[in-house]
């Protein structure tokens, strides 16, 4: 089946908070949370004695310093201090550009602090037992390398992943080698709580999804959506999902027919992993539902899926729901756009 996606001139819904028409007072939940920026540290370390001050530095630092420079930079932990030193100056000498353009959009880095914040205030009403971080290390790392993190003691953001998607570098080959257009166009500031409650999903729930047939996977995706909708009310659908917006309004359009995919195709309970990836997880389009549709279309199925299901189970809670069997949700579900 081939469905070609139109995109109207005009976006008539936003698909922002409607999904959530009864969210939570959680203002009365306390929340200690402090922005280190390591980037502005790093990047303004005195050269006079760089090898020593970018020793206090990493101590200042003690956890993510470490794996600063042994995971994001890849430093050889056997190198002398000096060699170390010499590594790490010649990265911040290269990504000076980076580092300006980062100060210029993370000028206030507020606003970003304050979503995270609202986000953790709502993560705690839904999972009172989550250990949450009191602290946000932002900093500046290779444009191909990793981005948000979740650790032990804090949210880790990657500026060089949020400076907006028109920022030069992204279009370099050895960038768009790692993160081509259809990811690297989300890597703007409003995608950095999006990450983060993600990363706190996952913590939370660890993905568990092999051998599982794709309608599984897909209602598993979907939990995380809706989850993720809950503990950001006030973000658009499309963010939570990473499509654009009119890829969104597109696949609502044509809800019918892209599960009409799934089942004139006999893919919901296939365990062929070479049809599973075809709709689970980052993809440039879907390729029966021509070229300017988005990827990740299992996904998008899963979370109507899980809409229908909380609808007929509006007493459940979200961690009732994603304890919950996603073959015995599907089956309860009866979706049928």
């Amino acid at each position: 089946m081939r469905l070609a996606f139109v995109f109207p001139v005009a976006v008539l819904l936003l698909f922002s908070c409607s999904n959530n028409p009864k969210t939570p007072d959680v203002s009365g939940i306390k929340i200690e949370l402090t922005s280190m920026r390591f980037d502005k540290e790093l990047f303004t370390i005195d050269t006079a004695n760089f090898a020593a001050n970018l020793d206090i530095l990493i101590a200042k630092y003690p956890s993510f310093g470490e794996n600063f420079l042994a995971t994001i930079l890849n430093a050889d932990p056997k190198w002398s201090a000096d060699s170390t030193a010499d590594y790490v100056h010649g990265f911040t000498s290269a990504y000076r550009q980076v580092y300006d353009t980062a100060l210029i959009v993370f000028k206030d880095f507020t606003v970003h602090e304050n979503e995270i914040k609202n986000g953790l205030q709502f993560v705690k009403y839904y999972f009172p037992d989550f250990k949450v971080r009191k602290k946000i290390i932002t900093y500046i790392g290779p444009m191909d390398g990793y981005g948000d993190i979740l650790s032990d003691d804090a949210i880790i953001i990657g500026l060089h992943h949020h400076l907006g998607k028109h920022f030069s570098l992204y279009k370099s080959n050895f960038v768009q080698e790692t993160y081509p257009p259809y990811i690297s166009n989300r890597f703007e500031p409003d995608y950095i709580a999006v990450n983060c409650m993600k990363n706190i999903i996952n913590d939370l729930y660890p993905e568990k999804m092999d051998d599982k047939p794709l309608i599984q996977q897909m209602v598993e995706k979907g939990k995380r959506l809706y989850v993720l909708s809950k503990i950001l009310p006030d973000k658009e659908e499309y963010k939570l999902i990473g499509y654009t917006k009119e890829q969104l309004q597109a696949v609502y359009e044509h809800e019918a027919s892209v599960w009409d995919l799934f089942v004139q195709n006999n893919f919901l309970q296939t365990i062929d992993n070479n049809i599973i990836k075809n709709y689970i997880g980052e993809g440039p389009k879907t390729q029966e539902l021509g070229e300017a549709s988005p990827g990740n279309i299992g996904s998008f199925a899963g979370w109507q899926i899980i809409k229908k299901f909380m609808q007929k189970n509006s007493k459940y809670t979200l961690q009732q729901l994603m304890n919950t069997d996603a073959e015995l949700i599907f089956q309860q579900a009866k979706y049928k756009p």
